[in-house]
């Protein structure tokens, strides 16, 4: 009997997936823990439909990635922070004051699409990833004056 799964089932498939299963497994197990459906006409039509919503729906936000790094990639930030005498930093900036300076030049970022392998803790110039998106990083300058 083929069936569609509503949810992962361990051992037998993943969510989504049309697979072929014995009569008494899906009549006994799957159908009454609502695990799966019968793989009819009406659930396959719903199941494409909402494959292809949910294509359309990632491929839109990679493509709203990709215009957010086409405007990021030449941006300047300048961060004042407070210093000694040489260029060492009282504390650090982290990527919570990277991402609050986009913020307030009008980039809509979390700090943690900010990547920073360690805080930053001396004055000058840096180039920073920033994660738009799982293919998608922009770069962006960093400068620190005291």
């Amino acid at each position: 009997m083929k069936v569609i799964l509503t949810s992962d089932v361990k051992g037998t498939g993943k969510k989504g997936q049309i697979i072929n299963v014995s009569d008494g497994f899906a009549r006994n197990c799957l159908f009454p823990k609502n695990l799966a459906v019968s793989a009819d006409t009406t659930h396959v039509k719903e199941l494409n439909e909402k494959n292809e919503a949910t294509k359309r729906k990632a491929s839109k936000l990679l493509q709203e990635a990709i215009d957010k790094k086409a405007e990021l990639e030449g941006t300047t930030i300048t961060v004042k922070v407070k210093c000694g005498e040489n260029g060492k930093l009282f504390g650090s900036v982290t990527s919570k004051d990277i991402a609050n300076s986009l913020t307030e030049q009008g980039y809509e970022i979390d700090k943690k699409m900010v990547l920073l392998k360690d805080p930053i803790k001396k004055t000058g110039r840096e180039m920073i990833d920033i994660k738009l998106h799982t293919k998608v990083i922009a770069r962006v300058n960093v400068v620190l004056e005291p």
